[in-house]
């Protein structure tokens, strides 16, 4: 009997990059390696890396150091691949390296340094394919890269300009994906929004009938195939309020994650980002009168180069008149290669932590009173776990698994995992729900 390679994997960073790892797990076990959950286990190990802020950066060396320390024998992949030789540089015993999105090259180092089994069990292998979340969602990724010059980001230097899947090609994932149990398609990209830009929304085809390369008609078939459909990382294109029809007729979860970054229109134009807060606000009206029930996420960056008092000020005037659901906040971290780092006027590190911690309290009372609003409603609920007290958890269309807040669902302990639930909201706080089954 021949001795079944195994492969340990680590994966860091952003969903996008977790897709990237699930598409080399499936690779890999199709064509016969084994995957463990352990370094001693492993006959070589694969991190995937991320690179974008210096805590990311720190996080990925640190997870190779230990990897080398405990295994010895490490491919690198993923966003740290793609800066230079910062990985060679502290850890010079790697057998190799590779940028992100880097299907093939990972494979071939794989090839080299564990030769592939003869026998490859392909009736083992999922139509699916391996996934490293939960079975009941999962993450679907529209392109790679992004065509945006922020000027705090290098993600267009990591990853590369736009390139959009095939519509069909997504398309029939996502049916695979709902065949197999999945109740929930997050859609994620750099910019979900441009879809299809980079080849001029032309027509695919999907069951035989022609269908455009934009996100409109990709998001219409989704909402097709009868599980939630979730998306990310949306920049308000003007194309983006004809979502928001689809989300009042619950076709699609009346969720929108908006990347806004800040208010000020001088710390916008500094960041190479669009500079219209007012015009966001009214937009953000307009959807809310189309749909009541749209719960908006986005995320801010405090501490930018050149920020002042007045720019933060603006800022927490946008946040309480915008009265957003879900946000995350940022200090401002140089990353390296990134054109912010020349700008004048850095903001020392005591005032960057002052604003953040200014900004999240004020959100925190936001969010406190939106979800008390929420307090006797009839919600329906993707049940995600049962915690070890026995505590059933689950999330509600407004929460995206991992950055949003939870439903505790009281006295429901036969709840199963994976489906969905009626429930009665009882209680809230800043950022969760508490309800019994309805």
């Amino acid at each position: 009997m021949n001795h079944e390679p195994k492969i340990g994997f680590v994966s860091l960073g952003c969903p996008k990059a977790l897709v990237d790892s699930e598409q080399i797990l499936t690779r890999l076990r199709a064509e016969g390696y084994g995957v463990v959950p352990t370094y001693e286990a492993a006959d070589l190990v694969v991190v995937n890396t991320c690179g974008f802020i210096d805590a990311a950066v720190t996080e990925s060396l640190e997870a190779i150091g230990e990897a080398l320390a405990e295994n010895g024998k490490v491919i690198v992949t993923g966003c740290l691949g793609a800066k230079g030789s910062v990985v060679r540089d502290l850890h010079p015993s790697v057998l190799a390296v590779t940028g992100p999105h880097a299907c093939e090259d990972v494979l071939a180092a794989v090839h080299t340094h564990l030769p592939r089994p003869h026998d490859p069990f392909l009736d083992l292998l999922p139509p699916q394919g391996i996934k490293l979340t939960p079975r009941h969602y999962a993450y679907l990724k529209i392109s790679e890269g992004c065509n945006h010059r922020c000027a705090f980001c290098v993600i267009p230097q990591l990853r590369g300009d736009l390139v959009s899947r095939p519509v069909g090609e997504v398309l029939q994932e996502a049916e695979i994906l709902v065949r197999s149990g999945v109740k929930e398609l997050l859609i994620i990209s750099q910019d979900t929004s441009a879809y299809g830009v980079d080849v001029r929304y032309r027509t695919g085809f999907w069951n035989g009938r022609p269908l455009k390369t934009h996100l409109t008609a990709l998001a219409a078939a989704l909402a097709g195939l009868g599980a939630w459909v979730r998306l990310h990382y949306v920049y308000p294109y003007p194309h983006v309020d004809e979502l928001i029809p689809l989300m009042a007729e619950n076709k699609l979860l009346p969720y929108l994650d908006v990347p806004l970054q800040h208010a000020s229109p001088r710390i916008l134009k500094a960041m190479r980002r669009p500079a219209n807060a007012g015009s966001a606000l009214e937009r953000i009206r307009r959807w809310r009168e189309i749909c009541p029930d749209l719960t908006l996420r986005s995320t801010f960056i405090v501490g930018f180069p050149g920020e002042t008092e007045q720019d933060f000020t603006r800022l927490l005037e946008f946040l309480a008149e915008a009265e957003l659901d879900r946000v995350g906040c940022f200090s401002y971290s140089p990353v390296e290669g990134a054109p912010a780092n020349q700008l004048p006027d850095p903001v020392p590190e005591e005032v960057k932590q002052e604003r953040q911690a200014r900004l999240m309290a004020l959100q925190a009372t936001i969010s406190a009173r939106r979800l008390k609003e929420k307090i006797g409603r009839i919600l329906t609920v993707l049940v995600d776990c049962i915690d070890e007290e026995g505590d059933v958890i689950g999330r509600s269309t407004a929460d995206a698994p991992e950055i949003d807040g939870v439903v505790y669902i009281q006295k429901a302990a036969n709840l199963p995992v994976g489906e969905f639930a009626k429930v009665r909201v009882v209680d809230a706080d800043e950022h969760d729900l508490y309800a019994e089954r309805f």
